[in-house]
């Protein structure tokens, strides 16, 4: 199984004499357009009922608890993934491993459905995609995703705003649940970027795309995809950003990185090998970029993988 690092902030648990249940005690800190729950979980329990009015960020912070949604099968949910609830849906949480010395411990962001709206109108009139019915979106279907290191640092910023006493917190909140929301946005995109919706609405990115994972182990150069896909360097970075929010060098470095850890999960492939496998030239770049985005260094992912 791979391991999730990318862990907002774990605020201090609530002192035992403090606690109201030992089943998802709750701590909530109110603002403007939203409302930050922290949860802890001191015992054993299954098919415990949760539901809010607002759509719901969740993001694990400690401890397992097994998730059920939309009348799927159960699955695990662990410190370093995020689950997007929409508005009135009841999840019920499985709590296998919880104890007085084990809690579990999870935050739940619910966000006003006038900012969610707001921001959703901002980026499709800022930065528009192309097709008529092509919109930026926030899409059901991902609900389930492992955090960025992007996204846990938002994530941080948002528990530290909420539990402090500035005079312009709701501003503040205002501006890092823009962000948060764009990098969601972002991340489904980036996840579903291989279903048949994309295909249709832009056959020329889902050509690029292909070229790229078919050649992701070799030195890919941007200007040969951009003549390859019949487009100039900047029209090919203007579509990258326009349809997915980040450019086209930084989705290689992603796939790569994907790549890199595939052959990290091999114990027979020697790491300093792994970089030059993924289509890194220089072994040194390819570890910090890789901390960079999974928040430890290959080594460290690879003795991480075999505790598991």
């Amino acid at each position: 199984m791979t391991p999730k690092k990318n862990i907002p902030l774990t605020p201090k648990l609530t002192q035992e004499k403090l606690l109201k249940t030992l089943v998802e005690n709750r701590t909530v800190y109110n603002l403007e357009n939203c409302e930050l729950n922290l949860f802890e979980t001191y015992q054993q329990s299954e098919l415990v009922p949760l539901q809010f009015n607002d759509l719901v960020v969740t993001s694990m912070l400690k401890g397992k608890k097994v998730m059920h949604l939309f009348d799927q099968a159960g699955f695990d949910y662990l410190p370093g993934e995020s689950v997007i609830i929409p508005s009135n849906v009841e999840m019920r949480i499985d709590f296998p491993e919880a104890t007085i010395d084990n809690p579990t411990q999870c935050l739940a962001l619910a966000i006003d459905h006038k900012k969610i709206e707001t921001t959703l109108n901002f980026l499709n009139e800022k930065y528009p995609k192309e097709g008529v019915h092509n919109f930026w979106q926030l899409d059901s279907t991902n609900f389930y995703f492992e955090n960025n290191a992007d996204m846990a640092l938002v994530i941080n910023k948002i528990i530290n705003i909420c539990q402090s006493d500035s005079l312009f917190k709701d501003t503040l909140a205002d501006l890092s649940l823009q962000e948060l929301l764009v990098k969601i946005v972002q991340s489904q995109t980036l996840k579903g970027i291989n279903e048949a919706k994309v295909v249709a609405n832009n056959p020329v990115l889902t050509g690029v795309v292909n070229h790229i994972k078919e050649n992701i182990n070799s030195k890919i150069d941007i200007k040969s995809i951009a003549k390859k896909a019949g487009v100039s360097n900047s029209g090919l970075y203007r579509l990258f950003k326009t349809e997915l929010g980040i450019s086209p060098l930084e989705y290689i470095i992603l796939e790569k990185i994907k790549l890199a850890k595939r052959y990290l999960s091999n114990k027979d492939v020697y790491i300093k090998n792994v970089s030059y496998e993924a289509g890194f030239d220089d072994s040194n770049y390819f570890i910090r970029l890789f901390k960079h985005y999974e928040g430890v260094t290959p080594k460290q992912y690879r003795e991480l993988l075999n505790k598991k």
